[in-house]
């Protein structure tokens, strides 16, 4: 069984898997059934989308109307000002038949500019604690990419007494100096303040080239060669504390969720660099070259 882990100081016991509903967002809804129905029978009880990921908080309207009560339920909005974040969390909750979500995420708050405008008084972070106090959210988060994410996260922190944060997170990432001190910082802050800490991007292999043959179900080429998927998942949650929040590609899932079940043999750094050798595996993100995000 998959181990599960206080959330932060939210007081509710999440899966350190938590399923990544991006996946639904371009399916027809009888695939998005038998993937929900898999994510279940896996034994998740999180789920995290967002109202950017095409029509996924439509695919999870049935599932919600069945399960509401049993899932940790998280959405984002990438909106920076108050009346668009309200406009979106209202969006969220219509779209999947909910009343309240259990987290409001600003999503890939990672640029000064838009954070500035999120936090001034009349952005989205003012409109989500509105939300809050009427009921319609219970928490909030926030959420990057790109190498900046750490460090801007850290500076959300000093504004704001946010619940969750989320990363990318893999060997290879931590493989520059600099992103990996921002990381322990964003970490140990997030330690002492009882915040979540979300991953993303554990079994990112690099972006796709031109020629690049295989069929493409999220928007970076992932490892799909067994054993280095089930080290490149166990190096994440042999980290305690963190979450891995799963691939946007459905065809890994049951690849991710079965190393998430077998007994935890975290690899040291020797074992992942090979895998990263073998594999070419390259950080999806480089400071200043390719820092350009996708939100999916």
């Amino acid at each position: 069984m998959i181990e599960r882990l206080a959330f932060g100081r939210t007081g509710h016991e999440s899966t350190r898997v938590i399923f990544g509903a991006a996946t639904l967002g371009g399916m027809r809804q009888e695939k998005a059934d038998g993937v929900l129905e898999l994510m279940r029978a896996a034994g998740i009880n999180h789920i995290d989308v967002a109202r950017s990921y095409g029509d996924a908080e439509l695919r999870l309207a049935p599932f919600l109307a069945d399960y509401r009560s049993e899932y940790f339920l998280a959405t984002k909005t990438g909106e920076r000002s108050g009346d668009g974040a309200r406009r979106e969390l209202e969006e969220s909750l219509e779209r999947m038949g909910v009343d309240q979500v259990d987290l409001i995420q600003l999503h890939n708050l990672t640029d000064k500019p838009g954070w500035h405008q999120a936090v001034a008084d009349d952005g989205a972070l003012p409109a989500l604690i509105r939300a809050r106090e009427e009921g319609l959210v219970r928490f909030i988060g926030v959420t990057g990419h790109g190498t900046y994410a750490p460090e801007m996260h850290m500076k959300s922190l000093e504004r704001f007494d946010f619940d969750s944060v989320l990363v990318p997170y893999n060997f290879s990432m931590r493989q520059d100096p600099s992103y990996q001190a921002d990381l322990e910082a964003l970490i140990g802050l997030c330690t002492e303040k009882q915040v979540a800490v979300q991953t993303i991007k554990a079994i990112a292999r690099r972006r796709w080239i031109e020629d690049d043959p295989d069929k493409r179900f999220s928007w970076y080429m992932p490892i799909r060669e067994p054993e280095a998927l089930k080290r490149a998942v166990a190096y994440v949650l042999g980290r305690p504390g963190l979450f891995l929040n799963t691939t946007s590609d459905a065809t890994l899932l049951p690849a991710v969720f079965a190393a998430a079940n077998a007994p935890l043999e975290v690899p040291g750094d020797e074992v992942m660099a090979a895998d990263q050798a073998d594999l070419g595996i390259e950080p999806l993100f480089v400071r200043d070259v390719s820092d350009d995000v996708r939100i999916a």
